[in-house]
């Protein structure tokens, strides 16, 4: 399988996730505020929903070819439902 155009965009989504998360780590340990704790894990959640979205789309992109749809009925039917089982992610 070819690496896809979002890896890197997507790697650096998770990055991002994971200083927020380090941060977040961190703020618990020195017992600051809930505020700002649950502002970081918001950042948290967002850069991961945004990496797992571009994930999925760039997944349905890459490997949903329409003139296969027209050619083969068959791969066809298996590709819409590997499509039904990603977008439960979404």
């Amino acid at each position: 399988m070819s690496k896809h155009e979002s890896h890197p965009q997507i790697i650096n989504r998770l990055k991002r996730a994971q200083g927020h998360l380090g941060r977040v780590v961190k703020m618990l340990e020195a017992e600051q505020g809930c505020l700002e704790i649950a502002q970081q894990l918001s950042a948290v959640e967002n850069a991961i929903t945004n990496a797992k979205r571009t994930l999925v789309h760039d997944h349905v992109d890459h490997c949903f070819d329409v003139e296969l749809f027209e050619k083969d009925r068959a791969q066809a039917r298996v590709l819409m439902d590997e499509f039904k089982s990603i977008t439960k992610y979404l």
